[in-house]
């Protein structure tokens, strides 16, 4: 993992800490030991985290397919970090 990498997946697992209202903390998130509805993140707080990623990083998430990178912060990294591709330097 290269650190660019590394700080995405914790910028990520700090808005899944953020909108799993106080359930998840990064660190727990960051694990990877479970998926993220097995950790008790919500379908309305997957809403959310769509949203304050779309916010945070100014794209848009095209939700045919996506769907499944939001089990893992690590595959929502990988998906997410192509749409960023030029944004980060």
């Amino acid at each position: 993992m290269t650190a660019d990498a590394g700080r995405l997946e914790r910028e990520l697992a700090e808005l899944i800490a953020g909108v799993s209202g106080g359930e998840l903390s990064p660190e727990e998130v960051l694990a990877g030991e479970h998926p993220l509805s097995a950790l008790g993140l919500t379908s309305l707080a997957r809403i959310h985290l769509i949203d304050e990623i779309e916010d945070t990083y100014g794209v848009d998430i095209d939700l045919r397919g996506a769907l499944p990178s939001f089990e893992h912060v690590a595959t929502l990294a990988a998906a997410l970090a192509p749409l960023l591709e030029g944004d980060r330097a």
